[in-house]
């Protein structure tokens, strides 16, 4: 089943869901920045969830894919937002969230924000806080790009160049995760490459640091790189999920 969802805030979110059996609580996957629910870890989840019958839920955040938009017009606010309506709307009862990079920063806000709807948490090659991390290694050329364009850019391995505007700068101020308290009381597993060229593996050993709680560990796989779809890595993936929900 698929359709889009009209948040509160007025964007339209394209949805797919893939209805359970009662096995086990419901799973939601949270894609990156510049990709889609219909990326290689998000199909192979839902196979995954038909053969298990568990309940299996994704969706393209504002910008991207199937959803309205563009992705410079919108920040991490904005796609928590979009997060938070899915689940409202779509989701019964607490949840798997699995979050892939941008999507895990975003699942780390929504499991310290809304502890009781989510049930267990992966995250892979999660980059909260990213927008900082960007800033911290800006040139005088990319501040001076930011203030005249409202916007920078970087090439992307995965197609046209990545823009990241000054509104979602702004909004990563805001939304930050090692800026307070990270409480995460359902079973969470960090998954990390130790080749990721776009996210630092110490950022997997932060975010253990940062968090607390009973059940959180960090899982590192050697040469696995951002992408975190091989075969081997999907498997991991997997049986995170099982894990933890």
């Amino acid at each position: 089943m698929d359709g889009m969802l009209d948040t509160p805030q007025g964007r339209r979110i394209a949805w797919r869901r893939r209805e359970g059996s009662g096995q086990g609580p419901g799973v939601v996957f949270i894609h990156g920045f510049n990709s889609d629910m219909a990326g290689t870890k998000a199909e192979d989840l839902d196979l995954w969830a038909a053969r298990e019958g568990r309940a299996f839920l994704r969706f393209d955040l504002s910008g991207h894919g199937a959803s309205g938009g563009r992705v410079e017009d919108f920040g991490i606010n904005d796609w928590l937002e979009d997060t938070l309506a899915v689940l409202d709307s779509l989701a019964e009862g607490p949840q798997v969230l699995v979050g892939s990079s941008l999507g895990g920063w975003l699942a780390l806000l929504v499991a310290r924000e809304r502890p009781q709807a989510v049930s267990g948490l992966v995250t892979i090659a999660a980059a909260p806080d990213f927008t900082q991390r960007m800033q911290q290694g800006f040139t005088a050329a990319d501040w001076e790009m930011l203030r005249r364009e409202g916007h920078v850019t970087r090439p992307s391995d995965y197609g046209a160049d990545y823009v990241f505007s000054q509104r979602l700068f702004d909004q990563g101020q805001r939304q930050t995760v090692f800026g307070a308290p990270l409480s995460l009381p359902m079973p969470a597993r960090v998954l990390q490459g130790t080749a990721d060229a776009d996210v630092p593996m110490a950022e997997a050993m932060r975010i253990l640091a940062h968090a607390e709680g009973p059940d959180i560990r960090a899982v590192l796989v050697k040469d696995a790189d951002h992408r975190f779809s091989t075969p081997a890595c999907l498997a991991l993936i997997r049986a995170a999920v099982a894990e933890v929900g």
